[in-house]
Parts: structure tokens; sequence; C-alpha cells
């Protein structure tokens, strides 16, 4: 009898460190700068990645600092992923959270941490400007819709 991954059998809450951190799919979307309407609360994508973002692999680039150097920097927790509305429609962590499966392209499920990039799930292959380039007043006009959109067209694996 084959071992049933742990995001099969494990909450988000469940999961040990490693593990946790194993659910992100490298995808860079949650890197991009995001901007919310103050009235209505929605939010759009803009493609102004992180200043600590790498534009090519789509990882931070300080990652255990990240928070000292940028502290708009969002801590994803087991107790936030719920109000955290932006996370992309294909993230791990949000997709566990909701009781789904990862899909295919997912490293965990590929074992290859690449196919997330070949599957164009990701913000490689996207024109991004770092945000240090860019006046935050002029955000707006690199508002995008693709990471919403991101894995319409891609299935999840079967559970």
């Amino acid at each position: 009898m084959t071992e049933r991954p742990f995001w099969k059998t494990k909450t988000l809450a469940e999961m040990n460190q490693t593990e946790w951190e194993s659910l992100c799919d490298g995808c860079g979307l949650c890197c991009l700068n995001k901007l919310e309407d103050w009235d209505t609360g929605a939010v759009v994508f803009t493609s102004v990645r992180c200043r600590l973002m790498d534009g090519t692999s789509c990882r931070c680039t300080d990652y255990e600092n990240r928070q000292a150097t940028v502290a708009e920097c969002i801590q994803l927790t087991p107790e936030t992923v719920d109000d955290i509305a932006w996370l992309p429609p294909t993230c791990g962590y949000r997709l566990i959270n909701e009781g789904h499966d990862l899909y295919w392209w997912h490293h965990l499920v590929s074992g290859d941490p690449e196919t997330v990039h070949i599957a164009g799930i990701s913000a490689r292959g996207h024109e991004t400007a770092c945000e240090t380039d860019v006046d935050i007043e002029d955000f707006e006009d690199y508002i995008v819709d693709w990471p919403w959109r991101a894995g319409e067209e891609t299935e999840k694996v079967p559970s």
C-alpha cells in the first residue's frame, strides 16, 4: 500500500515547517504588487514585482530576511490563508485550505520545480518591472489580469 502524500492527509495547521514551505510552487505571483480599491476592497495585480523577487527564478532573493527588508511583505500562515483574498487560484496553500488537490505541475506532484514555469503558471515569461524602477503613483499603469487566469486550462491530478 502506498502512503498518501502529506498534503492529502494533513490540514495546513498540522503541517511541519518543511511541509508548509514545500507547498509554495514558486510561481512568484504573490510577490507581484497588488492594488486595493479602498471603497470596494477589490484587489488587482500589477506586473510590478517586489524588489526582492528575482524575475527569472520567481524566487525571493533574501527569503529569510524579507520582512526586515520589505516591511509590507505578508507572512502567510495557516491562520491567515483564509484572510488573503488575493492568493492566486493555483496557490498550493489556497488549494489545500479549500480542500482541493494540487495541480499536476506542482513540484510536489511532478517532482520538478520547473514544471510550474513550463505550464505557464508563474510570473516567468511575463514582462515584469522591479518596484524600485517604477514610481508608486504609476503602479496603476501596470495592472494585469493574467495572475487571476493562471491555471485556467490546466487540470488537477486525480485524487
